[in-house]
């Protein structure tokens, strides 16, 4: 059983990010080491408001070799989440943010009380 708390995300927020040459010239073991140290604790942190993904596309795009998707249950537990992950090498040294998109999803239809389109 795990103690995952599950929650409906008031926003979803795409990380594009882009591999630096600090994170490429580890081996594959200490970028694992660098996650745990480094993500892991903020993940654990912000467990009950924030979740994370990756999700690799250096296969497709060399402009943007990983997108990190963030659910998050409020804009502010986005907000302090950033911030925290902005004091660690991943922001910057390892990656550049390229860019942050954030949406809301389904916005168009609950902005009008209709029912979302899905498939």
């Amino acid at each position: 059983m795990t103690d995952t708390i599950y929650f409906t995300p008031e926003l979803t927020v795409f990380m594009l990010v882009k591999t630096q040459p600090e994170w490429l010239a580890l081996p594959v073991e200490e970028r694992f080491k660098q996650l745990r140290l480094h993500v892991e604790p903020l993940l654990k942190k912000h467990q009950d408001s924030v979740r994370m993904r990756f999700f690799d596309t250096e296969f497709y795009s060399t402009r943007v070799t990983d997108l990190w998707m963030w659910d998050a249950k409020t804009h502010h537990a986005w907000q302090l989440i950033a911030e925290d992950l902005r004091e660690t090498p991943f922001w910057d040294t390892y990656f550049d943010v390229v860019e942050i998109l954030t949406g809301i999803e389904n916005a168009y239809a609950s902005n009008y009380n209709e029912k979302a389109l899905s498939a």
